[in-house]
C-alpha cells in the first residue's frame, strides 16, 4: 500500500494548569490520511478536535504546546521544520477552513484582495495575475458574479457566500490537505449540502485529502470513507464510516449513534443523551477518560490503562470490554474457539458485561 499523505503519530498537546502539572487537551492521538480520502474527526466540544487540526500547522495557541509525537507530510516531520520553512507549509501544502469565516476574514480589506494575497505568497502570482486568480476561485466554488463579489467586503456577502470564501482561499493554492474544521456550523440545510457537495467536487477534481472536523455525524455518514472519534483528547475508536455506523464498539460511539433522531423509536418518551459532562483535561480520571459516564463501566477494571484492540482490519477502539486475547498455549501449535492472535478480535464480537451495539 502507498504511504499516507499525512501521519499523526502519539500527538500531545497541553496547557499550563497554572500549577506544575500540564493538562492534556490532545492526549496520545494517532490517526492517517491518505491521497484523495476524507477523514471525518467526531466527538463533543472539548474533545480535541479543532486543536489537532491546528497542531497540523503548527498554529496551537499560546500558552499551549505540542510536547510529544510527530506530524508528518510526504515524509517529512512537520514539527521539526524551522518556522520558516513552515510558511510554505502553511496554506500551500496544506489549508485550512475555520469554525467562522465572519471572524477569520478581515473586514477590512475586499475578499479578492484576501484570496490574491494567498496566491501571491504560495503561487508567486503578482498583479493584474493574481487578481484574476482570485476571481477564478471565486468561480470554482459557484459564487455568482465572481468579479463583483471580489470588490465586496466579508460584511456585505451572506454566511453561506463567505464559507464559499473561505473554501475559495484554502483551494485557491491548490493545497494536497483540507483540513475543514466545522466548515457547515450556523448554515441552513440547503446551504450546508452545498458547501458539503461543493468540497466533494474539488475533492475529486483535485485528489487533495479532507480532514473533516465536525459534530454532525449526519454529515460523516454521506462524505467521510473514514471516522476517527475522539473523547477527552484521546481516540475511542477508528473505522470506516460504513462499519462504524453498523458495527460501533465503543460505548461512547454507541451513545453518540444512539442519539441520532432517525435511531430514536417512534414510541420513545424520552429522548436519548450521554449522562453526565466530558471531563476537564486538568482534571481527567485515570483509566479509560469516559469511565465516569459510561453504563458498561468496570469497577477495578476501567481505571487500568486503556488496551488498543483491532477487532478487524482498520477497525480499532480502545475500551477494556474488548480486552486482547490471551497468548496462545503449548507452543501456539493449537487455537482454541475465540483464542484469535494477540490484539485482534472478530467483528461482531459480543460486548462484556452486556448490552449490545445499535
Amino acid at each position: 500500500m502507498a504511504e499516507p499523505l499525512l501521519e499523526i503519530e502519539n500527538l500531545t498537546v497541553a496547557f499550563p494548569t497554572g500549577r506544575r502539572e500540564m493538562a492534556r487537551v490532545v492526549d496520545g492521538v494517532s490517526l492517517t490520511l491518505n491521497r484523495g480520502e476524507t477523514l471525518g474527526v467526531v466527538g463533543e466540544s472539548g474533545s480535541g478536535k479543532s486543536m489537532t487540526a491546528l497542531s497540523i500547522l503548527r498554529l496551537v495557541p499560546e500558552p499551549g504546546r505540542i510536547v510529544q509525537g510527530t506530524i508528518t507530510l510526504e515524509g517529512r516531520d512537520l514539527l521539526a521544520l524551522p518556522e520558516k520553512a513552515m510558511r510554505p507549509v502553511r496554506g500551500g501544502k496544506i489549508a485550512m477552513i475555520f469554525q467562522d469565516p465572519m471572524t477569520s476574514l478581515n473586514p477590512v480589506f475586499t475578499v479578492g484582495e484576501q484570496i490574491a494575497e494567498a496566491v501571491r505568497i504560495h503561487r508567486g502570482l503578482r498583479g493584474a495575475g493574481a487578481q484574476a486568480e482570485a476571481v477564478e476561485a471565486l468561480r470554482r466554488v459557484h459564487i455568482a458574479l465572481p468579479e463583483r463579489r471580489a470588490r465586496q467586503y466579508p460584511h456585505e456577502l451572506s454566511g453561506g457566500m463567505r464559507q464559499r470564501v473561505m473554501i475559495a482561499m484554502a483551494l485557491a493554492c491548490r493545497p494536497d490537505v483540507l483540513l475543514a474544521d466545522e466548515p457547515t456550523t450556523a448554515l441552513d440545510v440547503t446551504v450546508q449540502a452545498q458547501i458539503l457537495a461543493l468540497i466533494g467536487e474539488l475533492r475529486r477534481d483535485t485528489g487533495m485529502a479532507v480532514l473533516l472536523i465536525t459534530h454532525d455525524l449526519g454529515v460523516v455518514a454521506e462524505t467521510c470513507e473514514r471516522v476517527v472519534v475522539l473523547y477527552a483528547g484521546q481516540v475511542m475508536e477508528q473505522a470506516d464510516a460504513t462499519t462504524l455506523f453498523s458495527r460501533p464498539a465503543h460505548p461512547y460511539t454507541q451513545g453518540l449513534l444512539a442519539s441520532l433522531p432517525e435511531a430514536v423509536p417512534e414510541d420513545a418518551k424520552r429522548l436519548p443523551f450521554i449522562p453526565g459532562q466530558p471531563p476537564s483535561a486538568a482534571q481527567a480520571p485515570t483509566g479509560c477518560p469516559f469511565r465516569p459516564r459510561c453504563p458498561r463501566a468496570m469497577p477495578g477494571v476501567c481505571e487500568k490503562p486503556l488496551p488498543t484492540v483491532t477487532l478487524a482490519p482498520g477497525h480499532v477502539v480502545r475500551c477494556h470490554l474488548y480486552p486482547p486475547p490471551p497468548a496462545p498455549t503449548n507452543g501456539g501449535a493449537r487455537m482454541d474457539a475465540g483464542n484469535v492472535p494477540s490484539g485482534t478480535v472478530p467483528a461482531g464480537t459480543p460486548i462484556r458485561g452486556g448490552g449490545g451495539g445499535l
